[in-house]
């Protein structure tokens, strides 16, 4: 592991005693050697190459400084993070073969769908003579995926495409590419909140999206169809699509007087009703990514002017389940997607479109598990 977690061979268990290990969520199972992101789920700690995540999260390179940092296993220093945002942005124009495609299928499509659709173009695209070394495979797929991303959401609501500006910076870029002409105050502080939120969902350890990634990587298959791959997996509503759960949670939920009533059937088992953003499968003390993403939610919500009633209700919840001994004693505090789906749907981002956002950041931390094999 990356802070030196010990683990036991039992590669040869099987052949000399017939006995196998069974460890299906890979609890207590390594698959692999990486010193790339290291999580302690009872201390509540998530560590990028030893960095502390709320340290990275105020780095001044932003973004970019981190795919650096999870490539690289360094901080960029001197003109490293400037020669490596230029090669980023000399890339970011997406190409035309995954274009084709997602102009090809259904606006309704789900954004999922036609995101592993667009890896596995890129696949096609750079194959047999076309094919790149790892490192370079790594750079490109990081400087296309928010130009893919923002043609999706273009292309699935109808809007024209806009192209690339290579002069703006990795989430300016992005946004531009979204939403096109925006209020610089407006733009300002969305592209704050999606550095920290991008930061904070590069990388997450041996989760099932990364897995799936290295178990494909494994078999000698390229990166972009590892991607395709870890795509597929992160669409998983147990996955990726946790932000999605609680927004539609909260439009149940529909008003904070109704609070108290969504509260005790939560704890009515026979109910059948969950209650989403709370809790987390690794951290059984407070996520690490929800203290920092809490903060930046106020302070976005604050400078949006945000007025919806989704996050009169997000607020009322949060604050019943903290008080309550039931969700107290089970260590159930808000995690980081509570927080996330807010911050994007205040920001104008549809539902639908939020595991996609997701993808774009775990990509970089996918291409760097890739690139560590």
């Amino acid at each position: 592991g990356s802070d030196g977690t010990l683990a036991v061979d039992s590669t040869s268990l099987y052949k000399d005693s017939k006995i196998l290990t069974y460890d299906p969520g890979f609890m207590s199972t390594a698959a692999c050697k990486s010193e790339i992101t290291f999580i302690d789920g009872d201390e509540g700690i998530l560590r990028y190459r030893g960095y502390d995540i709320a340290d990275l999260t105020m780095a001044d390179g932003g973004f970019c400084s981190i795919a650096y940092l999870l490539l690289y296993g360094t901080m960029p220093q001197g003109r490293e993070l400037a020669d490596f945002v230029a090669t980023v942005s000399r890339e970011c124009n997406v190409r035309t073969q995954v274009l084709d495609v997602i102009r090809a299928l259904p606006r309704d499509a789900h954004p999922m769908a036609i995101l592993i659709a667009s890896f596995a173009a890129l696949a096609a695209h750079y194959h047999g003579a076309n094919s790149l070394d790892p490192l370079r495979s790594a750079i490109v797929a990081i400087s296309q995926v928010p130009g893919i991303v923002a043609s999706i959401y273009r292309h699935t609501s109808g809007a024209p495409l806009i192209e690339a500006d290579p002069s703006l910076g990795y989430v300016q870029n992005f946004v531009h590419m979204m939403f096109g002409d925006l209020h610089e105050t407006r733009k300002s502080i969305i592209c704050k909140a999606l550095e920290a939120i991008f930061i904070m969902h590069a990388d997450h350890e041996q989760n099932a999206s990364t897995a799936t990634v290295r178990a494909t990587g494994s078999a000698g298959a390229n990166l972009f169809a590892c991607l395709s791959a870890g795509a597929a997996t992160l669409w998983g509503p147990a996955h990726g699509g946790a932000n999605e759960a609680v927004v539609k949670m909260l439009e149940e939920i529909g008003r904070p007087e109704r609070v108290g009533e969504f509260i005790e059937k939560v704890k009515e088992k026979e109910s059948g009703v969950r209650l989403m953003g709370f809790g987390h499968r690794v951290y059984k003390n407070y996520d690490p990514r929800a203290r920092i993403i809490r903060d930046i939610c106020k302070e976005t919500l604050s400078g949006l002017g945000a007025d919806d009633p989704l996050l009169d209700v997000a607020t009322a919840l949060e604050k019943a389940a903290l008080e309550d001994e039931y969700f107290v004693k089970r260590s159930l505090y808000p995690n980081v997607d509570f927080y996330s789906g807010i911050v994007l749907k205040a920001a104008g981002v549809p539902v639908n479109m939020f595991t996609a956002f997701f993808a774009l950041a775990r990509t970089t931390g996918w291409s760097a598990q890739w690139y560590e094999m």
